[in-house]
């Protein structure tokens, strides 16, 4: 594990693989840490590639700003993070959360992007409804922690079916919820409640893109990745049978198949 000062935080991360692969930069969802991406860190480094998995401010080890962290904060702080590792440009791919902040990284700073990775997220801004629920989810994660709503979230985060049939995913998924600062995934769901409309962002995307989504994902169904594609007409969408809302976890041999198939078809070989 390294750690960079950025924007005043000091953020955690994992940097594996060759110095010299082609880095991808994979955020994780909420409330969740790096280790999420530990089954494709493994495969991706394995292949060549330089995997770049951060903690995200307020999550895992990296320091916690409470109040309200937007989006933007979040990919600010990814770049921040890339400067310091003296990257140019890289992959960047991210679930739930962190596909709407990889989304924001397009939208701030296009040019570093050297491809889009968007796994089970949506591109809208929050409806009304949806400010509102976020924001009392925030106040009852302050006055209560995480560990009755990470009870309560399990079978919707995995594939209701994969809370038994993979015990040891469960497991995991659940550690890093409860694991999760109260003050680091309020803040973020506050910023997260204002985030902006991505879709006129996506349209007018021009690098390689790949969105995955789990089969079963309750959270954002293959209907919102369909959604997705319809904006970006040269993207690849990759359903993955036999998972919800985190296919990297439940069936990562099926998505690094999908990651790595459309790393070296789509994106090698790109300036």
């Amino acid at each position: 594990m390294s750690r960079a000062l950025v924007n005043g935080a000091t953020l955690h991360f994992d940097d594996t693989g060759p110095s010299t692969g082609l880095p991808v930069l994979l955020i994780h969802g909420h409330p969740f840490n790096r280790t999420l991406w530990a089954p494709q860190s493994e495969e991706l480094a394995a292949a060549g590639y330089r995997v770049i998995t951060p903690d995200l401010r307020g999550y895992g080890d990296s320091d916690v700003t409470p109040g309200q962290v937007y989006l933007s904060d979040f990919a600010d702080d990814l770049i921040g993070l890339l400067d310091s590792l003296g990257i140019r440009q890289a992959v960047v791919g991210g679930v739930s959360m962190g596909g709407q902040i990889a989304m924001e990284v397009h939208r701030r700073h296009a040019r570093r992007v050297h491809a889009l990775v968007l796994s089970d997220t949506s591109a809208p801004s929050e409806t009304a409804d949806g400010k509102a629920f976020r924001n009392r989810l925030a106040d009852r994660l302050l006055a209560e922690g995480m560990t009755g709503y990470a009870d309560e979230v399990i079978d919707k985060m995995l594939a209701a079916y994969n809370v038994t049939a993979l015990p040891d995913v469960a497991a995991r998924v659940l550690a890093m919820m409860r694991a999760t600062d109260p003050r680091g995934a309020a803040a973020a769901l506050r910023g997260r409640a204002e985030r902006p409309d991505y879709r006129q962002t996506l349209a007018g995307v021009r690098c390689p893109v790949l969105i995955v989504v789990g089969a079963d994902d309750v959270y954002t169904p293959v209907s919102d990745a369909e959604a997705i594609a319809r904006l970006v007409p040269h993207a690849v969408l990759c359903v993955v049978d036999g998972a919800g809302h985190l296919p990297g976890a439940e069936r990562p041999e099926r998505f690094n198949k999908a990651l790595l198939d459309f790393l070296r078809t789509q994106v090698a070989g790109l300036a």
